[in-house]
């Protein structure tokens, strides 16, 4: 019995190591926390440097995009509701579990190409960005608000709020810096995103939806698709319950097609750096200004 086993098991072992075909991992998009499949049901071969194939990603449709926009809407109010304290909590909370799966992230990076250098200093960035972001939660709205000086008996203030619902495309040739440098100044500010990962370097982009989905971070408030720019620019552009566009290193002849889409519900669209700036944090702000009457006592003691 032994022997038969014996040579069972290396039948087995000699069958596996010859013909084994490997089973690739499908990446699937993060929709109102959870990682559903895409809609469409098709997917493309993501390759490594040397042609071979590493994974399989889902190509988005109109569909997805949809479905995450209704998520994304219903999670804003509460979103922004939430103190600016608690938003900086739970950006550095992501900051944290980004920090305990570094060595995932650069594993990953190293797979789409980047030296194992680069990976780490990249994955760094991206941490550090989401620290100083976190930093800026509480502090950006005492800082560029205002109190407008006016002739007369009132009080002006002007102060920022969330605009409410942003599509975001990230930088198409980062693997992890350009999506997180695009994510955490939007949502900082209290909006929800919607977000188009890198076409060539997408696999951080669902392992940084892990991170999202057990940070605290309130189902819908950040969505994670994966898939053609060419095919989905002009849903992102063009869709009504979107309130602002926030791009990357978009090129001019597909951002002058980006802003005729956005026409119609007067999208805003802006471009965002890499580098960390509160003024980012302003990209997806409404101005709101309240007046405030003064109260004047006169010599009888009556107000007038």
């Amino acid at each position: 019995m032994a022997t038969q086993k014996k040579d069972l098991s290396a039948s087995v072992s000699k069958q596996t190591n010859s013909e084994r075909i490997q089973v690739l991992k499908t990446y699937k998009v993060f929709i109102d926390g959870k990682f559903p499949r895409t809609e469409s049901g098709r997917y493309y071969p993501l390759l490594d440097q040397q042609g071979k194939v590493i994974a399989n990603m889902c190509l988005s449709s109109r569909k997805d995009f949809r479905n995450a926009v209704v998520a994304a809407r219903k999670a804003q109010v509460n979103w922004a509701s939430k103190s600016a304290f608690n938003r900086s909590q739970i950006l550095y909370r992501m900051a944290e579990m980004l920090e305990a799966r570094a060595t995932q992230f650069v594993d990953e990076l190293m797979l789409m190409g980047c030296s194992k250098s680069a990976a780490k200093q990249e994955v760094e960035q991206s941490v550090d960005l989401l620290i100083y972001y976190a930093g800026w939660a509480d502090k950006y709205g005492q800082v560029f608000s205002s109190v407008n000086p006016v002739s007369g008996s009132y009080f002006n203030f002007s102060t920022y709020e969330p605009m409410g619902v942003a599509a975001l495309i990230a930088d198409g040739s980062s693997g992890l810096l350009g999506l997180v440098s695009i994510i955490a100044p939007v949502i900082v500010g209290g909006n929800s995103a919607v977000v188009l990962a890198s076409y060539t370097k997408p696999l951080c982009a669902i392992s940084f939806s892990e991170v999202i989905a057990t940070s605290d971070v309130p189902a819908g408030v950040v969505n994670v698709l994966t898939g053609d720019l060419d095919e989905l620019y002009t849903y992102f552009a063009s869709h009504m319950d979107v309130n602002a566009l926030v791009y990357q290193n978009v090129e001019d002849s597909l951002l002058e097609k980006m802003q005729q889409s956005a026409v119609r519900n007067l999208k805003r669209i802006k471009k965002l750096e890499a580098a960390p700036s509160p003024y980012a944090i302003l990209a997806c702000q409404e101005v709101k200004t309240t007046w405030h009457p003064i109260e004047r006592i006169g010599a009888s003691g009556s107000g007038y």
